[in-house]
């Protein structure tokens, strides 16, 4: 089967650099995608974007050109419920990789065992509404403690506008809780402002809740604009990472979000975003922390 990408869709950086900053021995790029390839894994129906392909193979090649040890590959909203392609990542990763999946209601206990054996530990809510229909909360609330009992937990992703309406659904789930992309916070107002300062309340009353502090490409105003004196980017982010790293050390992780689908400006070099880790986590002791004590454990703890 053949699918034609999204008009302006930009693909993967081809030849990221090799990072200048060495990651720590048993590093896990806790949040990354498999797209397809669509020949073999079919993208869904009712998907709002249709992406490049980006196979198991070229994430592999990049996590082992980086200097990462280990994956997290979160499912692709492109593939809908269909988790194929991700388990299929998953079985060949030989033990290298962990995933988070997306689930309906009607998710059968077996289908729940076969991707845990497979590797899944987690399962997606997505509020984005420009990428997903609406799910009635009462169905992910359903789901999620039916994941409880295999000691999953749930990634949502959502945009800082709409945590005030979503805040007793978020805190009322069972699991542990990951937010991706430190719920897309506007970078524009301040770090101590009302909208930033929600989400650590949040994090800071919940034990359970954790954060991704990923995708400076995505919520940078400046862009990839370099440091003065050195290569770098996304010096805006930096300071909203850095709290989270600073305040709450073991409930971060760090990901690539490669291929980094629905970027619309530009396309960032994943060996650049690896030379942003040490701009937000300053200590050996929280780099560890961010990229091999927090993911490990909450991935690989069996």
């Amino acid at each position: 089967m053949t699918f034609e990408k999204t008009p302006g869709w930009l693909d993967w950086f081809a030849n990221p650099s090799k990072p200048r900053f060495h990651l720590p021995s048993g590093a896990v790029d806790a949040h990354c995608h498999v797209f397809g390839p669509g020949h073999q894994f079919p993208f869904a129906s009712e998907r709002k974007y249709t992406p490049c392909d980006a196979s198991k193979e070229q994430l592999f090649a990049l996590r082992d050109h980086l200097g990462f040890d280990k994956n997290v590959i979160v499912q692709a909203t492109c593939h809908g419920a269909d988790n194929s392609a991700l388990v299929d990542a998953l079985m060949h990763s030989q033990g290298k990789a962990r995933g988070v999946a997306t689930v309906k209601r009607a998710v059968s206990d077996a289908e729940l065992e076969r991707l845990h054996l497979a590797g899944v530990r987690g399962v997606r809510f997505n509020f984005v509404k420009r990428l997903v229909d609406f799910t009635p909360k009462e169905e992910l609330l359903e789901i999620a403690h039916r994941i409880k009992a295999l000691n999953w937990h749930i990634v949502i992703y959502f945009e800082a506008v709409d945590l005030p309406e979503l805040w007793d659904f978020f805190t009322a789930l069972p699991t542990k809780v990951v937010v991706d992309h430190m719920g897309r916070p506007d970078v524009g107002l301040p770090i101590d402002g009302p909208q930033f300062q929600l989400f650590v309340k949040m994090m800071r009353e919940h034990e359970n809740i954790w954060s991704k502090v990923t995708c400076p490409e995505r919520l940078s105003i400046n862009g990839p604009k370099a440091l003065q004196g050195e290569q770098h980017a996304y010096t805006d982010v930096i300071p909203f990472a850095k709290y989270l790293v600073d305040h709450f050390s073991d409930r971060v992780l760090w990901g690539t979000d490669w291929p980094h689908p629905n970027l619309k400006d530009h396309m960032p070099d994943d060996g650049l975003l690896v030379d942003w880790i040490p701009h937000i986590a300053t200590t050996s002791a929280l780099q560890h922390a961010l990229l091999v004590d927090n993911p490990t454990r909450l991935y690989w703890s069996d």
